[in-house]
């Protein structure tokens, strides 16, 4: 296999700035949405294939993917993968490995730079795909494919500035050089609630820095991964470098993570998946010769801290979106508003009176702004969480399902929960609130504070001094101030946590290229 080098054929990159969202007020872009549901739901029901080295092979088995919206409702069947499938794709990335490394970083850029022209193309088709497939809203599925061309755009620039002579002190009669080259062959496993910005993002890096992947998308949303394999053949992606196949994540992920040939495994999902990962990672198989790379973005139980001085009227707000937008189904979710107790009957008042506006329903529809919980599992944990909710709190708000043709939960909120209870600790990843009073924000603090997570919090307050205060003590990997904690947007925002939240990857951030790289240097006496 053979692959040309050279200079990248596309011009320098302009500075970075993020893809804009679609604007569904216009009448243009509405019916151009619609017009993307009706041709993906005229696509439902076909059989996808695994791609291996570029070949489409077929499974004996086969799952469905379906819509939470409706259920029953089939989005297509894919293949469940055997091991020795999967030991193919090892196999077909490890031989891509030698070519591709090689491949000038421009020209790899260039396949990120078409990759992003394509989704952009395809913006509302993709879009479409997710509101079937995971329940997303017009607004949170276009914001998903956005953040995809993100990663893509802001990525290969990375990659062109990680290419150049990087500054090193000079030594008299030396020739001094520091490069990045890639670690191999990698396992990319990205979530559900993130089926194409998560994918793409950890996908593109890996890409781009000269790996080759071994793909495994969430079998809750295999589809929109396969579109995106879909873009990557045709922004020119050689064959073996992404390797795609499916299946349930039990034998086949633990398979692919083990593997003595592969490198470095990238994840994001849950605490209890991820910390698995970093143990088998950590156990080195006989024939590998690396300490294994792991890559890991976990959960949250994220708070929003809601000063006595705060504009009550923005924090309830702020946490109405990030506890309820996309189903509370974000690691960056707000999962507990810690209020300050002169404030808190008011923002409570406040808050039940917002959440009774939230409009619940098919996301097909675009004036919907809650749709579906993922799957039956997910809905079972919820109820049961709501239960315990009523036992640890008084429930204000909500508490029941929601339409019966779909996993729908309605948005909860479950007031004077402990900080040490059950709801204020464990990440239920749906939408259920806990509301919980401090006496001061000292208090408040403590209890954000007091979690075995650490990935996104937010600040509602007029105080410089709060403000100050919570920048040192609040220890979470994102802290917002006087807005929501969901919404990072790449490059402005670096996303990842502390604790048991990851390891604080950086999704986004001028560092995450260096967690799928290895430097390099060089020394060359010269007279």
């Amino acid at each position: 296999m053979c692959y040309h080098q050279g200079m990248a054929a596309t011009a320098t990159p302009t500075p970075f700035a993020n893809e804009p969202f679609t604007d569904f007020t216009r009448d243009t872009e509405r019916h151009a949405m619609q017009e993307a549901l009706r041709l993906v739901h005229s696509q439902f029901g076909k059989r996808y294939q695994l791609i291996i080295g570029g070949e489409r092979y077929s499974a004996k088995e086969y799952f469905q993917s379906v819509n939470p919206a409706r259920k029953g409702e089939v989005i297509g069947y894919f293949c469940k993968t055997g091991i020795e499938q999967a030991e193919q794709a090892v196999q077909a990335a490890l031989r891509t490995f030698d070519a591709w490394s090689q491949v000038d970083p421009g020209k790899r850029a260039d396949v990120l730079f078409k990759a992003a022209v394509i989704m952009r193309r395809r913006k509302h088709e993709l879009a479409a795909w997710l509101i079937y497939e995971v329940g997303k809203s017009w607004v949170e599925a276009d914001v998903d494919v956005s953040e995809a061309i993100d990663f893509c755009e802001f990525y290969r620039r990375e990659m062109l500035r990680l290419a150049e002579d990087q500054p090193l002190t000079r030594m008299a009669g030396e020739r001094n050089e520091l490069v990045y080259i890639p670690l191999g062959v990698g396992a990319v496993i990205p979530p559900w609630n993130f089926p194409l910005a998560i994918l793409c993002g950890m996908t593109a890096a890996a890409v781009v820095t000269g790996n080759t992947v071994v793909l495994k998308p969430s079998s809750d949303a295999p589809t929109i991964a396969y579109k995106f394999m879909e873009v990557l053949e045709e922004a020119g992606a050689p064959p073996g470098v992404v390797n795609f196949i499916t299946g349930p994540g039990g034998e086949i992920g633990d398979y692919i993570v083990q593997h003595p040939k592969v490198r470095f495994v990238a994840f994001t999902g849950s605490k209890e998946v991820g910390l698995g990962i970093s143990e088998k990672a950590a156990h080195p198989q006989k024939g590998q010769i690396w300490i294994k790379r792991a890559v890991l973005e976990m959960g949250g139980k994220d708070a929003i801290l809601v000063s006595s001085d705060a504009d009550l009227d923005a924090a309830v707000e702020g946490v109405a979106a990030a506890a309820f937008g996309f189903q509370g189904q974000k690691c960056s979710a707000c999962s507990r508003a810690i209020v300050e107790a002169p404030v808190y009957d008011a923002f409570l008042e406040k808050l039940v009176a917002r959440v009774r506006t939230i409009k619940v329903g098919d996301p097909q529809d675009a004036g919907t702004w809650m749709g579906p919980v993922i799957n039956e599992k997910a809905f079972k944990k919820i109820m049961d969480y709501v239960q315990i909710g009523r036992g640890e709190g008084r429930l204000a708000v909500g508490g029941e399902p929601g339409p019966a043709d779909g996993w729908y939960v309605m948005p909860t909120v479950v007031a004077d929960v402990d900080p040490k209870a059950r709801l204020a600790q464990e990440e239920i990843f749906g939408p259920v609130l806990a509301v919980i009073k401090a006496s001061d924000f000292e208090d408040g603090l403590r209890i954000a504070n007091d979690t075995d997570f650490g990935l996104t919090g937010a600040v509602y307050t007029t105080s410089p001094r709060h403000v100050e205060q919570a920048k040192k003590r609040f220890h979470v990997g994102n802290l917002y101030i006087n807005r929501k904690c969901t919404g990072a947007m790449v490059g402005a925002h670096p996303f990842g946590g502390f604790n048991m939240s990851g390891t604080d990857s950086k999704a986004g951030g001028r560092d995450y290229l260096l967690l799928f790289t290895q430097a390099k240097t060089i020394s060359q006496k010269v007279s």
